[in-house]
């Protein structure tokens, strides 16, 4: 693995920026988390996006590479997309803060920020490519956490369809509960590449 350094580099600031962007949307949605942070949240994503092009800028000055490229690349990009929709999140957050103004995303962000640490151990566990049980830990851990995230948005869209909401209210809600899903989803989707890469390695 010793030729994959730079790459395995650039992977773990690629996480811990992902980490980062999620922690600091964490702060935002819980009481007494203020709009303003947000702005440092949007500057994540041009960093994220400046780790990706360096990594496909050495991919393409390295010819022989540990991992293969693709698996690098893909890699990278996965991540970048978890911060890119963390930075939706804020933007569309930002647009309607007024329209969900006392609504409770504490339950969706603390399993979201469980996820993407559980992800930066993925990262920085393929230094050493880990053993299959370690894999099977880890994947059962984030499993864990996708399906007790699943079980949250279900019950908060439940109550959501029971409030009878003006629609403006009703139509930001849902779309801020389902993006964070889909932050959950963007966790599982790393996870399941890298457990693709290890195995392939191992």
């Amino acid at each position: 693995m010793g030729k994959d350094e730079i790459f395995l580099d650039l992977l773990e600031a690629c996480a811990a920026e992902a980490q980062a962007s999620v922690k600091r949307l964490t702060a935002v949605l819980t009481p007494g988390g203020r709009l303003g942070d947000l702005d440092v949240l949007l500057g994540k994503e041009r960093l994220e996006r400046k780790l990706l092009k360096q990594i496909e800028e050495a991919l393409v000055r390295t010819f022989i590479t540990g991992l293969e490229r693709e698996d690098i690349e893909a890699l990278a990009r996965s991540l970048y997309k978890l911060v890119k929709t963390t930075e939706k999140f804020a933007q569309r957050y930002r647009l309607v803060g007024d329209l969900v103004q006392g609504v409770d995303f504490s339950q969706q962000a603390k399993l979201i920020e469980e996820a993407v640490g559980i992800l930066g151990e993925m990262i920085r566990d393929l230094r050493k490519l880990p053993p299959l049980e370690r894999v099977k830990e880890l994947n059962d851990r984030l499993e864990a956490t996708e399906d007790a995230a699943d079980s949250v948005v279900d019950d908060l869209v439940r109550d959501l369809y029971h409030a009878n909401l003006p629609p403006g209210q009703f139509l930001a809600r849902k779309d801020l509960y389902d993006l964070l899903e889909k932050l959950v989803d963007r966790c599982r989707d790393v996870g399941a590449i890298f457990t693709h890469v290890v195995m392939k390695n191992s």
